[in-house]
Formats: C-alpha cells, structure tokens, sequence
C-alpha cells in the first residue's frame, strides 16, 4: 500500500517528465501519447476527486443538519413526554383536590342535615310536650268547669216540672 504523503504525481509532472534517450528505446511519439492519455485522465480523475470530495463535503453536512434536527427532535419528544407527564400528574393532584373538596362538602351537607334533624326532633319533641300539657291542661279546666257545672246544678231548687 502507497501512502498519499510519499507519493504524488500530477499531470503536469508526467507531461514534463523526460525519460531520457537511449538507443534501441521506446518510440517517443508513442511515449509522448502515452504520457497525455495519462496526464489527461489524471485531470479528469482530480476533476472526479474534486466533485465527490464536494459531495462528500455536502453529504457530511446534510448529515450534520440531520443529527442536529435528529437531536433536536428527540429533545422535543422528551419534552413533549415531561409536559405530558407534568401535565398528567396535575391533572390527578387537582382531581384528588375536587375528590376531597367534594367529600368534605358531602360531609359538612350531611352533618348539616343531621343537626337539623337533631333540632327538628328537638323542637317536635317540645311540641309533643306542649301539646300534651295543653291537654292536661284542657282537661283539667274542663273538669274543674263540669265540676262547677254540677255545683251550680246541685245548688240551684229544681225546675218546675222538672221531675
């Protein structure tokens, strides 16, 4: 194997380069074609080097662009994934909150209810009471009031023609 950097040899070089004459050598107008076939198609192999060194160059750097859009998508996506997490564990934390709100309001409606029911058992249970003092009452004054009745019949002479 060559290395680059010991060797180097370009069309110009093989135009100029003379191989001397000696008698019985090669043809030199054969020599002379030979070497231009050669320093041509070493022009155009550079030309060939040059375009895809530039392709090179350009695929390198569209891959560049794709890792930095590769990067930067990945780092969207994680984010994206984060946001969606956040947004999931707000999500439960403020449901758990109107779940709790809602049972502590549940509850404070049905202590409420049951205070209203203890006050209106209370306020029936005086009314029951009144209600039969009222009767005791009645009864007492009508008693007292027949008992009357009967003094005042018992004391008053009997009608006329009552008997």
């Amino acid at each position: 194997m060559i290395e680059d950097d010991v060797f180097h040899l370009t069309p110009l070089d093989v135009r100029r380069y003379d191989f001397g004459r000696a008698m019985r050598g090669y043809d030199p107008v054969r020599v002379d074609q030979f070497r231009e076939q050669v320093a041509a198609e070493m022009e155009r192999l550079a030309r060939v080097n040059q375009e895809l060194e530039a392709k090179a160059r350009s695929f390198h750097e569209q891959l560049r662009a794709y890792r930095e859009r590769d990067k930067a998508l990945n780092e969207a996506l994680v984010s994206a994934q984060e946001l969606r997490n956040d947004i999931r564990e707000q999500a439960d934390r403020e449901g758990q909150l109107i779940v709790r709100e809602a049972q502590q309001e549940g509850e404070r409606l049905i202590d409420a209810a049951r205070a209203d029911l203890r006050r209106l058992h209370t306020e029936l249970e005086s009314l029951e009471r009144s209600r039969r003092a009222f009767v005791v009452q009645m009864r007492s004054l009508i008693t007292r009031q027949l008992a009357e009745l009967d003094v005042v019949d018992a004391a008053s002479p009997a009608a006329p023609g009552a008997e």
